[in-house]
């Protein structure tokens, strides 16, 4: 990037990752084209925010190594997270057991309590994003609209443990699989939203509901296919 990115911000280099993205947000809201700013202005704050509003980003500009190398090494971060989460799947299908008793623990203890948090996340979404639309620019509603983000994430991380905490029973593993999907397209869905409240583009915002509108059949689906199961 050829502008210094502090300088973009108008923040210093010791600046906390709160002062930044206040900053930030205070920026966007100024500059947006809606508010009478123009394009090329927030092209320069979004790429800005990219190396400042990232820590591992923001630690490789501090120590003058490229924005480039910045970017594929994030990318190589995210391919692995990736790769390791998708052998973990497999591997969780690979360790089924093929008991009934089995198949109907996993059901209890794992799939019921993560079917509940994945409603948690999907069935409020509705009431939060019409809230947000009175005024996306609106500070006290973008804070709330960022906490139920908060909370979502933090849900999804107790849904990503208990689906690691046993083995899917060898006759549920298509079952399960398709639990992980629901999982990860909620979890894209939530990542498109925290992108969307960093620079206030529609598309991240257009693109999470309509993922969580997927997830949320895909949830239904499932329901459905777990009452067609023979152990209960």
């Amino acid at each position: 990037m050829a502008r210094d990115p502090y300088q973009v911000l108008g923040v210093s280099s010791n600046a906390s990752s709160a002062e930044i993205k206040a900053a930030y947000r205070q920026l966007v809201k100024r500059h947006h084209p809606d508010a009478g700013g123009d394009d090329e202005g927030i092209l320069v704050l979004n790429a800005a925010w990219e190396v400042l509003g990232d820590a591992e980003q923001r630690r490789a500009y501090d120590s003058s190594r490229n924005q480039a190398t910045a970017v594929a090494e994030e990318a190589h971060k995210r391919g692995m997270r990736n790769a390791r989460a998708t052998a973990a799947a497999r591997a969780a299908q690979g360790q089924g057991a093929a008991a009934d008793d089995a198949l109907a623990h996993w059901l209890h203890d794992v799939y019921a309590p993560i079917d509940r948090l994945l409603g948690k996340v999907i069935n409020p979404f509705p009431e939060q994003f019409r809230a947000l639309s009175a005024d996306p620019y609106d500070d006290a509603l973008m804070e709330t609209f960022c906490a139920y983000l908060e909370q979502s994430r933090s849900r999804l991380e107790k849904v990503n443990l208990l689906y690691r905490s046993l083995p899917i029973p060898s006759s549920a593993q298509g079952f399960g699989l398709s639990v992980y999907h629901c999982l990860s397209q909620v979890e894209d869905a939530i990542s498109e939203l925290e992108r969307y409240t960093m620079g206030y583009v529609d598309s991240y915002l257009h693109d999470g509901r309509e993922m969580l509108r997927e997830a949320k059949k895909r949830r239904t689906r499932l329901q459905e296919e777990r009452r067609r199961l023979d152990i209960y």
